[in-house]
């Protein structure tokens, strides 16, 4: 039995340096299943990392279609509004990768919301949260 990693990013997509980082940590963790959000942009990228490497994928949509990838998945949660199935993506999660667009925390971001509640005290002890910054660099905790 592996690790259940959870992604989150924006839909602008991922840099190179990040899909790097997500393509190592993936093949770093011995993996039983990812979840992401099924957005465009980087949600899809993960998706075709994941893909790659044969994982089984778990999919958390939104209830908008409007960004949605509609990836294939080996497993679909129930259509949620988006921080609603973010919350869901770090509570089905044993460690979180967050590719956010910048260094800088927004006030005004899924990503950066979804992250700022991996951290928060009522999420499990044991959470792991990996969050790779545009340039390439990472911050774990």
């Amino acid at each position: 039995m592996g690790y259940s990693i959870g992604f989150t990013g924006t839909q602008n997509g991922m840099t190179q340096s990040q899909k790097d980082k997500v393509t190592y940590f993936l093949g770093f963790f011995a993996i039983s299943e990812v979840h992401h959000g099924d957005c465009i942009g980087a949600d899809e990228e993960f998706h075709k990392l994941a893909r790659a490497q044969k994982l089984k994928v778990a999919l958390h949509p939104p209830t908008n279609p409007a960004k949605r990838a509609f990836c294939e998945a080996d497993e679909e949660f129930p259509k949620k509004d988006y921080l609603v199935r973010n919350k869901e993506i770090v509570d089905n999660s044993d460690i979180l990768i967050a590719t956010p667009k910048s260094k800088k925390e927004e006030v005004r971001s899924g990503t950066w919301s979804t992250i700022r509640y991996a951290q928060k005290p009522y999420v499990k002890k044991d959470k792991r949260l990996i969050i790779i910054y545009p340039d390439g660099e990472v911050k774990s905790q």
